[in-house]
């Protein structure tokens, strides 16, 4: 059955990949995408003024919202890759050590990017991805809950801090905090204090260290022991969003692209501090860009496209949603420095830069995170704690895909 239902993918994906002819001579561009709903909305409005103003050029729009690398997989496997690929940097690292993406260092000006979202996408001096935009994590929080047990939120400088607050906040209506089981999340904790996944230069396990095995264990005491975040039975069919929305959560950790959502449903008064990082260390970020297929037949048009898509005119375009940090300087601080936006203290997207770095990920970091996040649940369930989780055995499973 399994053989078959990847079968059926395939089949899908040629056809749905195939070239089409428009019915006249045009050069016709496959560029792929994932995305919400509003955010596709912004793509099909940009890919018309792009045809509009390049009559010699159609755009097929493949939109993939759910289990996008997966399939992206498949079309490269088929040879059937769009000419211009959305991507993230925790994938892009398999593409660039499979020489499959162009190398697009002269078409960029540097100047007009944030260094880290440049770095998410750099190998070599080489740039295969220009980036649109920078994703950080923040903690949101209900104003009203805070001011109704004196918590203030200025006061949170540590995880400790965080921890205590969370606490504080927690009673029979509503929990502290969320600490969700994907990696961005509790990545967060351990990059805080110190720790990590893989060293910056991707060559080390640093999971096994003092600072990754006690920030794990601080953020399963959160779920397990405090009991001042939800654990996955007390979620249920809701999300962690949903729960901060209905006033079931006091923080909601998550990072910029909840806003608009937040914009649009939360009644209560609420803005955004930031994550806590103690001194010395930085947090991760991640970015998406835009890339071209090496095999690409058609890379004069498909660089003349990723020009236009990251032009300061489009980059505008995601940022005034309030869905994206954009990773040009100027559009970022023309959106985020707006004290009049919701947020209110949008700003602290930006300031947190300065306390974050590329999250370090090499071409077998998806296998990596699956491995984790199997073995992560014994610790997220408080049957073992980080040091029995990551024992030797998966110290050395790990260690081989370095």
């Amino acid at each position: 059955m399994k053989k078959l239902l990847v079968f059926i993918i395939v089949i899908f994906f040629i056809i749905f990949a195939l070239p089409k002819k428009t019915g006249e001579d045009k050069v016709v561009l496959r560029f792929s995408s994932w995305g919400s709903q509003s955010e596709v909305v912004i793509l099909k409005k940009l890919i018309q003024e792009f045809e509009d103003s390049n009559k010699d050029i159609k755009i097929d729009f493949i939109h993939v919202p759910q289990n996008y690398f997966q399939k992206i997989h498949l079309l490269f496997a088929s040879n059937l890759e769009p000419d211009v690929i959305f991507i993230n940097n925790q994938y892009i690292q398999m593409y660039i050590a499979a020489d499959l993406l162009e190398d697009l260092s002269l078409f960029v000006d540097k100047r007009q990017y944030y260094n880290t979202a440049l770095n998410c996408f750099m190998s070599d001096s080489k740039l295969y991805a220009i980036p649109r935009d920078i994703s950080n994590l923040v903690i949101y929080y209900n104003k009203e809950i805070f001011k109704r047990y004196n918590v203030k939120p200025e006061q949170i400088k540590t995880l400790i801090d965080l921890r205590n607050a969370a606490v504080k906040l927690t009673n029979n209506k509503h929990f502290g905090i969320n600490c969700d089981e994907e990696t961005i999340y509790w990545a967060y904790f351990l990059a805080s204090n110190g720790g990590g996944i893989i060293s910056d230069n991707k060559k080390d396990l640093i999971l096994t260290r003092k600072e990754s095995i006690e920030a794990l264990n601080l953020y399963a005491d959160l779920i397990n022991k405090d009991h001042a975040a939800p654990s996955k039975s007390q979620i249920g069919s809701l999300t962690t969003a949903q729960m901060f929305i209905n006033q079931k959560l006091a923080m909601y950790i998550s990072g910029r692209w909840m806003v608009p959502k937040f914009r649009d449903t939360i009644k209560f008064d609420w803005d955004i501090i930031e994550f806590p990082v103690q001194t010395g260390n930085k947090v991760y970020i991640d970015s998406s860009g835009w890339a071209v297929s090496k095999k690409s037949k058609h890379k004069k048009e498909a660089i003349r496209f990723i020009k236009f898509l990251s032009s300061e005119y489009s980059s505008e375009k995601f940022a005034q949603t309030g869905l994206i940090i954009p990773a040009r300087i100027n559009s970022a601080e023309k959106f985020l420095y707006d004290s009049t936006s919701i947020p209110e203290s949008s700003y602290i997207f930006i300031n947190m830069l300065k306390k974050s770095k590329p999250f370090p990920v090499n071409e077998n970091y998806a296998v990596i995170n699956d491995i984790l996040k199997e073995k992560l649940q014994e610790l997220f369930t408080g049957k073992k704690r980080a040091e029995e989780v990551i024992d030797s055995k998966i110290k050395k499973k790990i260690e081989s895909l370095l």
